[in-house]
């Protein structure tokens, strides 16, 4: 059977990984400053970085259900006989329930999966299901393998400030660090879908070694199916040293390759500047 995977613009994938595994994203859309765009390669996180340093107003928006049934019928078109659709955490968008309201009028069956998760978690995802069903499995097994692998992965960031998460009303659990934000750096990490509260480090420098102690920590853990991680380190500006030496460091820890990508446009409006962050997902032993 011919699966096609679908996904959404907060997975972050680089468009490289995208057209190698024939990966559909569906865009979100973005407003700043009362001018609404589609978030994509045009139209990326340089945007809204830009509408963060000036602190205009910035609102996002999930896709409509057309924009889903679109991507669904062209699949179908290319040959698809089945659809597996992951997107990020239904606690924090409506994306997800665009992706249900459209599978009901796809012209073949669409399963979408809550990934109760962020960003490169759910890229990497995408990523394993599209091999997956390239290597043959059927749609249960790749849906089956899938789970599994969202279930074991982490999201941690290191956010600058809480005030954006606070605006956009994804702040979680975290919302009991607003009292001494200004004291301390926040260490966050993605729990049952919503963005909650992991620890409080005095300095930069210490909460990023915090997010490389806790990921080398994710690694020695390792369910018996794993076999190996992939590991992303994100963050929101252009060219962010501090990303590129955390996954330097842990490329040398793990013996592992890691990839440093941008947030999406989306998720760098709530997160707000200076944010960075590392994804982990468990690969699965064949």
């Amino acid at each position: 059977m011919s699966i096609a995977v679908i996904t959404d613009s907060t997975a972050s994938l680089p468009l490289e990984m995208r057209t190698e595994h024939g990966i559909t994203v569906v865009p979100l859309h973005v407003v700043v400053d009362g001018q609404e765009r589609v978030e994509g390669d045009d139209v990326g996180t340089d945007w809204v970085v830009d509408a963060l340093r000036r602190k205009v107003d910035i609102s996002t928006s999930r896709p409509a259900p057309v924009s889903f049934l679109r991507a669904y019928e062209k699949a179908a078109q290319g040959g698809a006989e089945s659809i597996i659709s992951v997107h990020l955490s239904a606690a924090m968008s409506g994306t997800a329930d665009s992706a249900h309201s459209a599978a009901l009028e796809s012209p073949v069956p669409v399963h979408v999966v809550d990934s109760h998760t962020i960003g490169m978690a759910v890229g990497f995802a995408a990523v394993s299901a599209s091999r997956d069903a390239a290597a043959g499995r059927d749609v249960e097994d790749v849906l089956e393998r899938l789970e599994r692998r969202l279930d074991a992965s982490s999201v941690r960031l290191l956010v600058h400030s809480l005030e954006r998460l606070r605006r956009g009303g994804r702040i979680g659990g975290a919302r009991a660090l607003l009292g001494s934000a200004l004291a301390v750096k926040p260490v966050l990490h993605v729990q049952d879908g919503q963005v909650e509260p992991l620890e409080r480090v005095r300095t930069a420098s210490k909460a990023i070694a915090r997010l490389q102690a806790l990921t080398v920590e994710h690694y020695d853990n390792l369910p018996e199916w794993a076999d190996g991680v992939d590991i992303a380190v994100q963050h929101v500006e252009s060219d962010d040293t501090r990303a590129h030496a955390l996954a330097r460091t842990l490329a040398d820890a793990l013996s592992t390759r890691v990839e440093v990508t941008r947030l999406s446009a989306t998720i760098a409006s709530h997160v707000g500047l200076g944010t960075i962050g590392v994804a982990v997902v468990p690969r699965i032993r064949d």
